[in-house]
């Protein structure tokens, strides 16, 4: 019997997502992998240890379902970040993906739309298409620096563009930078209905003295601050992010989360996680001083890195990123091409890796350096 394998062309795909590319980083066998931002250190063994104690005791009871409000993660959440948050405050989904992608089920969808400012996260804009919300693209670029926003010109372009979503990253990815607190300001008072999310993914990494947006919660239940735990918690493969805001927020995204939607094992994974989060976040210390050895450094390769906030480094000055993302993968140094022209994106890891990385870039200088000047 001959059976001729259909393709997606022949079934009838959404017409908004025919010739879409699905998201994705190269996954590639590498020995330093720098290109998806993960923590490089592994889950020390006593907290690895504690999860799997608490995996092990929720196993048997796993004929039940989850707890629906997810009570005990949401209090746990509220203690760890602090500023009088309460629990009925706290949302958590699988990774902080599905967080933003609740919020625009809940607050954008058909007939609405959402703004960003890129370069920024590159998912925002595929959530939006996925929940059919249309995509605005808003600009980056101040006296403060060219990846930099204004509160002036944030607050501009929101009112002519009219959003029903604003997204605000701080710190930025792929640049790094962190967002003062009258850009998140100016953006909430451009609009009297958008909700503004403000995506905290690396605020962990943060240099001291930046302020996180949840400060500026009481009184604007528009606002929205999206975390994770991949990054600084080194748990990218658990699958938990989470949002703080009003309490009315969280009653939104009731309506269009999934039924028992977090898993008792993802939230038996996150509590003992929680509980030791000392040890969890002992390496982000380690990953700013490799971060700003990067930043330091990459000057004397003739780049230009952009001064950052998070666990990676956005860098510019090459005459060919491509050439270059290839010649270091060619010395086993996987690193991300951003989409962005003279610019590529490292991830700050071990000392070793970061090592590697420098070795491998002064190597690939001939092609690396900019013919442009500094």
């Amino acid at each position: 019997m001959n059976i001729v394998s259909a393709r997606l062309d022949d079934l009838p795909l959404r017409q908004d997502l025919r010739g879409r590319s699905p998201y994705g980083a190269p996954q590639i066998d590498v020995p330093v992998r720098l290109n998806t931002n993960e923590n490089s250190y592994d889950v020390p063994e006593p907290v690895a240890l504690a999860v799997v104690e608490a995996v092990a005791a929720t196993v048997r009871t796993l004929n039940r379902y989850p707890d629906r409000e997810f009570t005990a993660l949401r209090e746990g959440l509220a203690d760890y970040l602090g500023h009088g948050l309460a629990p009925d405050q706290l949302w958590a989904a699988n990774g902080s993906n599905e967080v933003l992608q609740q919020v625009l089920q809940a607050f954008g969808g058909p007939g609405r739309t959402a703004l960003g400012f890129t370069p920024a996260y590159s998912m925002h804009p595929i959530l939006c298409a996925t929940t059919a919300t249309g995509w605005i693209d808003g600009r980056r670029g101040s006296s403060r620096g060219v990846f930099d926003l204004a509160p002036d010109d944030v607050a501009a372009q929101i009112r002519a563009a009219d959003p029903d979503v604003v997204f605000l990253c701080s710190p930025n990815n792929p640049t790094g930078t962190a967002l003062g607190l009258d850009v998140v300001e100016a953006a909430y008072a451009a609009s009297e209905r958008a909700v503004v999310v403000v995506d905290e993914a690396y605020a962990e990494f943060a240099r001291p003295g930046t302020s996180s947006a949840i400060t500026l919660l009481p009184g604007r239940p528009r606002l929205v601050v999206t975390r994770t735990m991949s990054k600084a918690f080194a748990l990218a493969g658990a699958r938990i992010g989470y949002l703080a805001a009003d309490a009315c927020v969280c009653d939104g995204l009731r309506l269009v989360r999934l039924p028992y939607h977090l898993s008792s094992l993802t939230q038996a994974a996150a509590l003992a996680a929680l509980a030791h989060a000392a040890p969890l976040l002992a390496t982000v210390d380690a990953i700013r001083n490799e971060r700003d050895r990067i930043v330091a450094e990459l000057p004397a390769l003739g780049l230009r890195p952009v001064p950052s906030d998070a666990n990676f480094v956005l860098f510019g000055g090459l005459q060919d990123e491509q050439a270059t993302w290839r010649a270091l993968l060619e010395h086993g140094v996987l690193v991300r091409d951003v989409g962005l022209p003279s610019y590529l994106r490292v991830t700050a890891g071990t000392n070793a890796e970061t090592t590697a990385f420098l070795t491998a870039l002064a190597a690939t200088a001939p092609v690396a350096r900019s013919r442009e000047p500094s």
